[in-house]
């Protein structure tokens, strides 16, 4: 995350609005609350909560997802 002050943050609340505090770290990166970030390392979804393409690939492996 980029450095933010105060006032930056009522920004981003007044704009993500009473969504922003239902999700996990109250960014919602998916939205608005990507202005809050300079750069973004690693895995998208694994940020989002849940490493999709690791556990897409382990259900097709294991059989329980057909291709």
């Amino acid at each position: 995350m980029r450095p933010l002050d105060g006032a930056a943050i009522a920004r981003y609340l007044d704009l993500a609005g009473p969504e922003a505090l239902e999700s996990v770290g109250v960014y919602r990166i998916e939205g608005p609350g990507v202005r809050l970030f300079t750069a973004i390392e690693g895995d998208i979804f694994t940020i989002l909560g849940l490493p999709l393409l690791p556990l897409l690939a382990f259900l097709r492996r294991d059989g329980w997802l057909a291709d």
